[in-house]
């Protein structure tokens, strides 16, 4: 039903509800996992915030250029009265790929205590950032043993990956694996390359050291009691299992395929007992890429395509953040995996980071996952399996060993973990097919290649559903994708799809749609109302100069003197919104007029254009959206 104006003015009263009172009287509080504001007289610096529960023994600092951060004895001078207060001692374990400093406590802190230490850090003015060295666990669900076959390859509901074969196989592809490791599989040795160890602690490594130049995974079970857990869990193999999606060994008559059977995979190990640290992460995403990582051999196989099935709570670290810009500025794509908890992938970390792509799993009936994590950080979804489900689960290889290393085996598991590894095995073809994409023309060209939820998704499911076979179409084997329009359902006829409001009645349908039937529309109840309509996209590179241009049809029973309602179109760029043009009741006509607006500061990143409608009131103003471009020249 298409919205009517009102034609009567409703008077704005003298006095404000309790309700409203009370919104004027509350405070607002930081979201669990944000960087928040240091104290009064800290400068600059921002302080990460702690997880309820949660206990940490090692911080990562960046300290400000000059004197205070150039010898060991003066950075101390940041953590002495911290430290003292609290009464323990703290001392510097080693630098970050990132140029931040590893520093660790004399025991765990818990939040408070934790939270203490770092204002204390901030407060002494020396430092630009501090936050703690947070645990990442595997993005998993574990389940039972094989049965059933591919359907996320070759399924009605499956990402049509022998289509992509005709054009790539992955030859000459370089995907890391960042995760718990490798075990010897005979269906996976020969694409196995030579990868890295990062755990630095080696209890959680069970390997008797620290780093080293052995990546084979030992094992993460652990007992009842252990990583803040009642019960007890047997090893997941879990890198094994993630390996074996990107590229298992095909046509070989034994086992599964793998999504780019001839790439080549670097395991690159983070994940220990427990799970595994961000300082190590953070240096492996860096190594992996190619960067220099202090006491660590130069990688002699930089990826392109970064794989991390593995996250965490909070708001994107700065650590997870530089390491990411860095690999990204290297040219390589970074797939990361939406996380389990059911809930919005904006309060999970690495997923809610920039310049990633974030990936939501789908069962075998083309749904949303049950535990998958979703919403507008989520940039497209793939099969992730369901295992309540028979045969809905995703086989891939793995070890059969219960704690320790056994023979080589095969399991069905679930999770976004493993929907993540099809996108990076698809990346792995597409760079195999172009090897000059940059990661923001991987990200806009595997946004493109999807099609909508067979289910549909009203939670938010980024793009759509992964299809290889159209993606690389896009490419057409030898050309990079379009510079065109990259905006998905530009023109509102698949109604919501990778659209996000906040308000359902956003789509609509009708003769007022200025081309097909779908077109979008804010406001027009003659009352406050505020509707935000947002698409997340990755502006390509190119020469030319970016725009955004749409078609604005503004009907109003306002006057045209004075803007009571507008309409602001903003691009969001990580933290920073900024409002590009606004549009109000004195622009009203029964035309749609198109606007051109200029986005060429946002070339090769990945923002959110955001139409913003506010209406007051009074009279009622409903801004009508149609035919929506973002292009480059």
């Amino acid at each position: 039903m298409e919205k009517t104006l009102s034609s009567r003015r409703k008077y704005s009263g003298l006095a404000l509800s309790t309700a409203v009172l009370a919104g004027l009287m509350s405070f607002g509080t930081a979201p669990a996992g944000a960087t928040t504001p240091s104290p009064a007289g800290t400068g600059t610096a921002a302080v990460g915030t702690v997880q309820p529960g949660e206990q940490y023994s090692q911080f990562i600092v960046q300290y400000k250029a000059g004197a205070q951060g150039a010898t060991p004895a003066a950075r101390a001078n940041a953590w002495g009265k911290a430290a003292k207060d609290l009464g323990i001692t703290a001392r510097e374990v080693r630098g970050l790929a990132t140029g931040a400093t590893l520093v660790a406590s004399s025991r765990a802190l818990d939040a408070r205590q934790s939270a203490e230490f770092m204002n204390g850090l901030a407060a002494s003015g020396a430092v630009e950032y501090v936050e703690p060295d947070a645990r990442m666990r595997a993005s998993l669900t574990p389940n039972d043993p094989r049965y059933g076959e591919q359907w996320d390859f070759t399924g009605t509901n499956g990402m049509r990956i022998p289509g992509a074969w005709t054009t790539s196989t992955g030859s000459g592809s370089v995907v890391a694996v960042i995760d718990t490791g490798i075990t010897a599989h005979p269906d996976l040795d020969a694409n196995i390359l030579p990868g890295y160890d990062f755990i630095a602690d080696s209890a959680a490594a069970r390997d008797g050291n620290g780093r080293d130049a052995n990546p084979q995974d030992q094992g993460d079970w652990y007992t009842s009691g252990e990583c803040g857990d009642s019960s007890s869990s047997n090893s997941s193999w879990h890198g094994t299992h993630v390996a074996g999606t990107v590229a298992a060994v095909t046509g070989n008559a034994t086992g599964v395929a793998g999504v780019a059977p001839d790439a080549k995979v670097v395991p690159v190990r983070v994940l220990g007992k427990c799970g595994g640290m961000l300082s190590d992460i953070a240096d492996a995403i860096v190594w992996a890429s190619g960067g220099t990582v202090t006491g660590v051999p130069a990688n002699a196989n930089p990826a392109k395509v970064i794989n991390m099935s593995l996250g965490g709570s909070g708001s994107c670290a700065t650590t997870y953040q530089n390491a990411i810009n860095s690999a990204v500025n290297r040219g390589t794509t970074v797939v990361v995996a939406a996380g389990n908890e059911g809930a919005n992938a904006s309060t999970a970390q690495p997923a809610n980071c920039g310049s990633v792509v974030t990936v939501a799993a789908s069962n075998n009936s083309g749904g949303l996952s049950y535990y998958s994590n979703y919403g507008s950080a989520v940039d497209l979804t793939a099969p992730g399996g369901d295992t309540r489900q028979s045969g809905g689960g995703i086989l891939s290889t793995l070890n059969t060993g219960t704690t320790t290393p056994s023979s080589a085996g095969y399991a069905w598991y679930q999770g976004t973990s493993m929907a993540t590894p099809h996108v990076a095995g698809l990346v792995a073809l597409m760079k195999s097919a172009d090897p000059s994409l940059t990661p923001a023309q991987v990200e806009s060209t595997l946004k493109q290649g999807t099609r909508p939820m067979p289910a549909g998704c009203t939670l938010g499911c980024g793009a759509g559903l992964s299809d290889a076979t159209a993606t690389l179409a896009l490419l057409g084997g030898t050309t990079p994708p379009p510079s065109g329009n990259i905006l998905l359902n530009p023109g509102f006829e698949s109604g919501s799809a990778s659209w996000t409001s906040n308000k359902s009645d956003t789509f609509e349908s009708g003769s007022s749609a200025r081309t097909g039937t779908g077109y979008a529309a804010l406001n027009g109840w003659g009352q406050s109302t505020s509707y935000t309509l947002d698409q997340k996209v990755t502006v390509p590179g190119g020469s030319g100069a970016g725009s955004l241009s749409f078609y604005l049809r503004v009907l109003s029973n306002e006057g045209t003197t004075t803007a009571y309602d507008t309409l602001k179109v903003q691009v969001i760029d990580g933290a920073t919104t900024t409002t590009l043009a606004t549009y109000s009741n004195k622009d009203k006509g029964s035309s749609y007029v198109q606007r051109a607006l200029d986005m060429s500061a946002y070339k090769g990143k990945t923002v959110t254009v955001r139409f913003l409608g506010t209406e007051d009131y009074s009279y009622s103003t409903t801004f009508q959206l149609d035919d929506t471009s973002v292009a480059v020249s």
